[in-house]
């Protein structure tokens, strides 16, 4: 059976359309559904388990490369899938007709004073990622709160941080490419 087949199985064995998701809660794992269809819109997001992002991945990751296209080397797409595999990251998508049309990558993130859920990527079809998630965003900020996190976080680029009205511009991320000098 073939991917998109096995992923319009899972779907549609679902009693809501939508595809299970691991969240980790007081130490023990218990399967939970993440889904979010706001009515009139014909979008839904999505958040995959790790054990079904197999089922969604040709979909997505040419999506995650093209967000990845404007990072610094960090990551490429399979230490991503690797990383949702181990249930370390987060895949969220978003589907319209049963369509991907849209993927996020989070992450939490736990600092000594404080615990964040990280926006790694976020990347659309139609080069509209964000448009297609804002009004999705309690949702996110509902399973980071459930996660123990008290932030949002995203390294972004300047034309992201004008959108995100309602963010906090914290700081810059500045880099410095040392490659020559390890040669």
């Amino acid at each position: 059976m073939s991917r998109r087949k096995d992923q319009e199985k899972v779907m549609s064995d679902t009693p809501t359309g939508q595809i299970g998701t691991r969240e980790a809660e007081k130490g023990s794992t218990t399967l939970k559904k993440e889904v979010r269809d706001l009515g009139s819109s014909s979008v839904k997001v999505v958040l995959v388990n790790g054990e079904d992002v197999d089922l969604v991945w040709d979909e997505c990751e040419s999506l995650i490369d093209m967000a990845l296209k404007h990072s610094e080397g960090e990551l490429i797409s399979r230490d991503v899938y690797d990383n949702l595999i181990d249930n370390t990251m987060q895949l969220w998508i978003a589907m319209e007709h049963g369509e991907t049309i849209a993927a996020m990558i989070t992450q939490v993130i736990s600092y000594p004073r404080k615990r964040v859920l990280r926006v790694i990527t976020l990347s659309g079809k139609d080069g509209s990622g964000l448009d297609k998630w804002y009004m999705f965003l309690d949702m996110i900020e509902g399973f980071a709160l459930r996660t123990g996190c008290s932030a949002l976080e995203a390294w972004t680029r300047k034309g992201m941080v004008r959108k995100l009205k309602d963010w906090k511009h914290s700081y810059m991320v500045i880099t410095k490419d040392l490659k020559q000098r390890i040669q």
